[in-house]
C-alpha cells in the first residue's frame, strides 16, 4: 500500500522518490542548513512533505541546471526556501550568476581542475573528429 502525499518518508523512500542515493541526502544535510529532516531516537531520519519539496528543488538545481553547492546556498540566502520549492515544482529556474553554473575548486573531488581536464580531453576528441571530417571532405 502506497503512502499518502502527507506521510513522512524514510531516507530510502525519499531517495527513491528523488532518484538519488541515500548518501547524497546525508551529504546535502551537511552542506545545506535548511535541510533538516526529523530524527527519531537512534538517528533515523524522517522527511516531511515540505522537506521532500525542498530536496526536489535542490536536486533540480544541482543535477539538472548545473548549479554548484555554493550557487544553491546563495540562491537560498537571497531568495529563500520558497524559491527552492518553486524550482522543484517546475517553476522557471533563475539564471545562475556568472560562474555559478561552473564547478569551483571548493566543490570537492569534482572541482574545477577535474572539469578543466575533462573539457580539454573532449576538445582534443572534437578537434580530431574535425580533422578527419575535413580530410574526408577534401577527398570529395
Amino acid at each position: 500500500m502506497a503512502k499518502g502525499p502527507n506521510a513522512f518518508r524514510t531516507i530510502s523512500e525519499a531517495a527513491d522518490e528523488l532518484g538519488v542515493p541515500q548518501h547524497v541526502l546525508r551529504f546535502w544535510e551537511t552542506k545545506f542548513s535548511f535541510i533538516r529532516p526529523m530524527k527519531r531516537a537512534g538517528g533515523r531520519r524522517f522527511y516531511r512533505p515540505q522537506d521532500i519539496a525542498v530536496l526536489r528543488g535542490v536536486r533540480a538545481l544541482l543535477h539538472d541546471e548545473g548549479y554548484t553547492i555554493k550557487g544553491v546556498q546563495k540562491l537560498h540566502k537571497e531568495q529563500g526556501v520558497r524559491r527552492l520549492v518553486g524550482v522543484g515544482d517546475g517553476e522557471s529556474v533563475p539564471a545562475p550568476a556568472v560562474g555559478e553554473a561552473v564547478l569551483s575548486a571548493d566543490d570537492g573531488p569534482s572541482g574545477a581542475a577535474e572539469v578543466r581536464d575533462r573539457l580539454a580531453f573532449a576538445l582534443e576528441d572534437l578537434l580530431s573528429v574535425k580533422a578527419r571530417l575535413d580530410g574526408l571532405l577534401k577527398d570529395r
